[in-house]
């Protein structure tokens, strides 16, 4: 067939169809060969053992769908996750509302959250409420004034964040209020503390009376049922999100983030240990959280200038 520049042209996009097609694949995989193990962190809701626990099954299942090693990193505190991410030592991690916010903060915006945990109904969201023990004369959070509060670590949004802010907002400046805070390191130690007489009340998580954080310990073992009522809840949080520096490759974005999306169903075994009662997630979203990047920035100028 003589060559014409209709002939040849045919003849070009079809070696550039067949180059696409052999070159396409291996391109999406090139990350892999970049990162052949990624380092997964999660912030300190619970208490060590139980915490490696949970996840443990999760970093096994990524390793299947994506064809890499997951490692494990933990630290003492919500900032030894924020600090891993932004030293590049963590490619993906699990946050709170607040601690996510931080770590956009102090990366300046290098951070995206690729998956946002539903509540029990569905929904994004959840609350910071005050508690007290069940057996205790307070009632309202007027009735602490001048009482001992717990928080559970500084860049918890429920634990700490959500609760200076909006106390703060409605006349009870914790830093004046209480006779005393103290960071307890985690929301379990907030509710031992608690029982155990060493706060008046405490700030901690709640989706709703079939999920919080005292529910979970009682689920445990750890405290007996019915010790602790809810005087003060917040207005609705943003969910917990897992999310990824975004100088990571965009393809390994894309695959972490399907992995993510797809667990409860891929692996609903999993999904039971890491999230009982939620019905799975949603797809990351940073507007959810521009209103507590604001918070947290608020916090941060008002103790400044305490």
């Amino acid at each position: 067939m003589p060559i014409t520049r209709r002939n040849f042209a045919v003849a070009a996009l079809g070696l550039l169809g067949t180059a696409a097609l052999s070159h396409g694949p291996a391109a999406a995989e090139d990350w892999r060969k970049q990162y052949p193990e990624i380092t997964l962190g999660a912030i300190t809701a619970e208490n060590e053992a139980d915490r490696t626990t949970r996840f443990k099954p999760v970093r096994e299942y990524l390793e299947k769908a994506l064809g890499v090693k997951v490692n494990w990193r933990t630290a003492t505190d919500y900032a030894g996750i924020i600090e891993g991410v932004k030293a590049k030592k963590i490619e993906l991690a699990y946050f709170g509302p607040a601690s996510y916010s931080q770590a956009y903060i102090v990366t300046g915006g290098q951070v995206e959250p690729i998956a946002e945990r539903l509540d029990v109904d569905g929904n994004k969201g959840y609350y910071s409420v005050v508690i007290v023990k069940t057996d205790s004369p307070y009632h309202k959070i007027e009735d602490l004034k001048g009482k001992k509060f717990g928080f559970a670590d500084p860049n918890s949004t429920s634990g700490h964040q959500a609760p200076r802010f909006f106390l703060t907002e409605q006349g009870f400046n914790p830093d004046t209020f209480f006779a005393s805070t103290t960071f307890s390191g985690s929301h379990e130690n907030s509710v031992i503390a608690l029982l155990n007489g060493t706060f008046d009340g405490v700030a901690t998580w709640w989706n709703s009376e079939k999920q919080s954080n005292p529910e979970r310990m009682e689920a445990k073992g750890m405290i007996k049922p019915g010790q602790w009522r809810i005087i003060w809840k917040s207005p609705q949080l943003p969910s917990d999100p897992w999310a990824m520096p975004v100088w990571l490759p965009a393809q390994m974005r894309a695959d972490v983030k399907k992995a993510m999306l797809d667990l409860p169903k891929a692996d609903p075994k999993v999904w039971q240990i890491l999230d009982p009662g939620s019905p799975g997630f949603a797809a990351g979203n940073q507007a959810d959280y521009e209103a507590i990047i604001r918070m947290i920035k608020a916090n941060q100028k008002q103790r400044r200038s305490s």
